[in-house]
């Protein structure tokens, strides 16, 4: 659902997909051909919130910040299921792991891959290419350009996912057992995250 929010009401591209059990209030911009999954709350009531183009928030994320603060996704960010972006700034094709914290006035700089779970404090400039994880999170090396490429082909996913859900996505009744034409699903895993690699 989308929200006002005082004299605020959100923008959104048209290509963008807003799942109808998401919540966009107030002052939000959201660009071309981005996915906002169900149970994400993207609440600007109290300063602005900018996602770019080709940029995905996954289920049960939040987006949210102190008075007169704007939290900033640079183009093709992406927030995985989970996820808690508080007054921070993701920098461009960057992505944030499930169940993770980013903390107001985080700088996470561009192509910077968060791991699950990993809180990043208040404050914290995180460098282009970072690999970060724990709780603190901390740098734990660079990433690489097979790692980015990954991430890349991932958010190339969800970037054609809009589309897909405007055509496909329909509310309907469950069947009760297996249908015999029930298709089949391609699979998507990298090379250097084969177990034992």
């Amino acid at each position: 659902m989308v929200y006002s929010f005082k004299e605020f009401t959100p923008v959104i591209h048209e290509s963008s997909f807003i799942h109808p059990q998401a919540a966009v209030t107030g002052n939000v911009l959201i660009g071309r051909n981005c996915y906002i999954g169900p149970g994400a709350a993207i609440r600007a009531d109290w300063g602005k919130i900018i996602i770019e183009d080709g940029c995905n928030v996954q289920e049960n994320c939040t987006i949210h910040m102190f008075p007169g603060r704007t939290v900033l996704l640079k183009e093709n960010a992406h927030i995985g299921h989970g996820a808690i972006i508080h007054g921070a700034t993701i920098g461009k094709n960057c992505l944030v792991g499930m169940n993770s914290v980013i903390m107001d006035n985080v700088e996470l700089g561009d192509e910077s891959i968060v791991g699950a779970l990993t809180l990043i404090k208040e404050g914290e400039i995180i460098p282009s290419r970072s690999l970060i994880a724990g709780n603190p999170g901390k740098i734990i090396k660079q990433v690489s350009d097979e790692m980015i490429a990954w991430k890349t082909k991932g958010t190339e996913l969800y970037q054609s996912l809009p589309e897909e859900m405007f055509a496909n996505c329909k509310e309907i009744e469950p069947l009760r057992e297996i249908s015999a034409d029930q298709p089949q699903q391609d699979s998507f895993y990298p090379s250097w995250k084969q177990p034992g690699k």
